[in-house]
């Protein structure tokens, strides 16, 4: 079974920077796409961006393109997702997802194993 701890959510003003961590166990990840979604307040779970862990192809929505960054760390076992230029648009809860393989990478139906979330408030 594969688990996934998200840490570093938190309160920041807008323009600033978090740095999301997901620890991940349980499992081999090196065929494991790992992603990122985010859940706003009164709104349905959307995709923020996912990462190969075996090549570390990355994809990203346009809402976070050129701000935010997924990487992964083998010896750890951790993706990160590091977040730039926050807006309060991006207030949510953020969840770090794996699969291992099928369709939908884009959509949270995809994805088999889930984190608890960590809740990312962006003031203005």
């Amino acid at each position: 079974q594969v688990q996934l701890v998200e840490s570093g959510g938190g309160l920041v003003q807008a323009g600033g920077s978090l740095r999301l961590s997901c620890a991940a166990s349980g499992r081999t990840f090196s065929t494991a796409i790992m992603g990122w979604f985010r859940q706003p307040p009164g709104k349905e779970r959307e995709f923020v961006g996912a990462i190969h862990w075996s090549d570390e192809r990355t994809y990203y929505s346009d809402s976070v393109k050129g701000r935010f960054t997924i990487s992964r760390d083998n010896a750890k076992n951790t993706v990160y997702l590091q977040m730039n230029s926050l807006k309060p648009e991006d207030t949510a809860v953020y969840y770090c997802a794996g699969r291992y393989g099928g369709l939908l990478l884009y959509h949270p139906s995809g994805y088999a194993y889930w984190g608890q979330g960590t809740k990312v408030t962006v003031s203005s």
